[in-house]
């Protein structure tokens, strides 16, 4: 049976745990012209009108590009295009 100083110490974890995962919402504290731009890209891949990252890699692994891998979205987009 844990003791109460045992479970003082661990709703202080518990809350410091919560403290830091609040803290890195990142998404939030961009600025707002960068979600926006995020969100539009998000929207775009749902439509169908842009492929998502994973398509992009596997269309420049058919073409033979080298270090796909370490490669961005858009520079796999440019990438991709190149090639073709």
């Amino acid at each position: 049976m844990a003791t109460q100083k045992q479970r003082a110490a661990a709703r202080s974890n518990v809350k410091n745990a919560q403290s830091g995962a609040r803290k890195k919402q990142t998404l939030k504290n961009l600025p707002k012209r960068t979600q926006k731009a995020l969100g539009q890209e998000a929207a775009a891949v749902r439509r169908g009108d842009s492929p998502t990252r994973r398509e992009l890699e596997a269309e420049a692994r058919e073409l033979g590009i080298e270090g796909r891998s370490k490669m961005g979205k858009d520079e796999l987009k440019r990438a991709v295009a190149r090639a073709r």
